[in-house]
């Protein structure tokens, strides 16, 4: 299998910046990773937030054990982080989208024969 095909494929299911780690480029698979983690991190420390307040509201009996009612705080927290996880997502699929894409021209680069070396 070509490099540049496992190197988009490292990038596309397992985690930007996995396949430029693949092809040794590291400032970059370095700096997509980071981010990305911290994109992931980010939506998932609101999520799980959000969801432990209201299990913990649920629990206590603040909250009635409707689904009306509890469909409609989950969707009032979530308005209130809106902005700020369409942010996070937005900059998670960049990262994934610019991952792909680099690393497989960079893939392709390093597949290139030298046709310089090959001319008598």
């Amino acid at each position: 299998m070509r490099k540049s095909t496992v190197a988009v494929m490292l990038s596309g299911l397992v985690f930007p910046g996995a396949g430029h780690l693949y092809l040794k480029q590291w400032g970059l698979g370095i700096v997509l990773m980071a981010v990305a983690a911290s994109a992931t991190y980010f939506i998932i420390s609101v999520s799980l937030s959000i969801a432990l307040d209201l299990s913990a509201k649920i629990q206590s009996g603040i909250i009635p054990a409707d689904i009306d009612a509890i469909t409609n705080l989950v969707s009032q927290q979530l308005s209130a982080t809106t902005q700020s996880i369409n942010l996070a997502t937005t900059i998670l699929l960049m990262c994934w989208l610019i991952g792909v894409v680099s690393v497989y021209w960079q893939g392709r680069a390093l597949e290139k024969p030298d046709t310089v070396a090959q001319r008598p």
